[in-house]
């Protein structure tokens, strides 16, 4: 039975190894390596010594931060009232189906509604507020992103309200508890698991963005997934974009173990 057992987990470990682990040695492995295929520390050292790529780190973690945010406040309260519907799941799908559309479809359409001749300036145009720049805005990649991550944060949330004991929310308030205390002291506590998971589930994907950057964001947003695809794909300087991922990669490492369950 162990014998079985241990076979079914050779695909596991086989997908481990080709498609993570080889990958990031890889990354590391090119990140040595000057434009002209020399072995070099100038990459790290251009990286921290480069106030340009320090100010994109800083706008990548800015941003980021903004969107976790923004989807926290509107997810977790979405999350508690789906809880609290009849046909929950049914609601639920219904908010994660958006998620099965490509994309690329979705920032194109946000394009279209964003656009100077699109929709929303229609509106403002028929309210007597006229045509804004709405498109290629901190504002406009900030909105797009956060309606894309925005299940992903509901999602891990939901399931943990929906796994509290509805008998320990009846205990605190058959003990005088309020509304307001049951939730500050019982409900929201016993919900963090799913808070950390939305939050690392949003914040890691938000810090290497670059698609929304280029056609939301106009490239007026410039982020640390910019710079890879430009060094991958314009520069042809890999071991520059390899750098760049090592270091996004440290930084994801580091919101996982800073937003991690800690041991009472």
């Amino acid at each position: 039975m162990k014998k079985t057992s241990k076979l079914y987990s050779i695909p596991y470990f086989l997908w481990v190894v080709l498609f993570v682990l080889a990958p990031v040695a890889l990354l590391i492995y090119r990140s040595f390596f000057d434009i002209e295929g020399h072995v070099t520390f100038v990459n790290y050292q251009t990286f921290f010594s480069s106030w340009t790529y320090l100010r994109m780190s800083f706008n990548s973690i800015l941003y980021a931060g903004i969107i976790t945010l923004l989807t926290l406040l509107i997810a977790y309260p979405a999350a508690y009232c789906l809880t609290k519907l009849k046909h929950k799941q049914l609601w639920l799908m219904l908010i994660i189906l958006p998620t099965w559309v490509n994309l690329l479809l979705k920032a194109y359409a946000f394009m279209g509604i964003f656009g100077q001749q699109g929709s929303l300036n229609d509106f403002l145009t028929f309210i007597g507020i006229g045509p804004k720049q709405i498109l290629f805005t901190d504002f406009s990649f900030i909105f797009v992103a956060a309606y894309i991550e925005i299940p992903f944060m509901i999602l891990p949330i939901f399931n943990a309200l929906d796994d509290i004991d509805d008998n320990v929310i009846n205990a605190s308030r058959d003990l005088g508890a309020s509304e307001v205390q049951t939730f500050s002291k019982v409900t929201f506590p016993l919900s963090m698991n799913g808070v950390r998971a939305g939050v690392q589930s949003v914040f890691i994907p938000s810090l290497s963005l670059f698609m929304l950057t280029r056609l939301i964001g106009g490239n007026r947003v410039i982020t640390l997934g910019t710079a890879i695809e430009q060094h991958f794909l314009t520069t042809q300087n890999w071991g520059m974009g390899s750098t760049i991922g090592v270091i996004l990669i440290l930084t994801m490492l580091a919101i996982m173990y800073l937003t991690k369950e800690r041991s009472k």
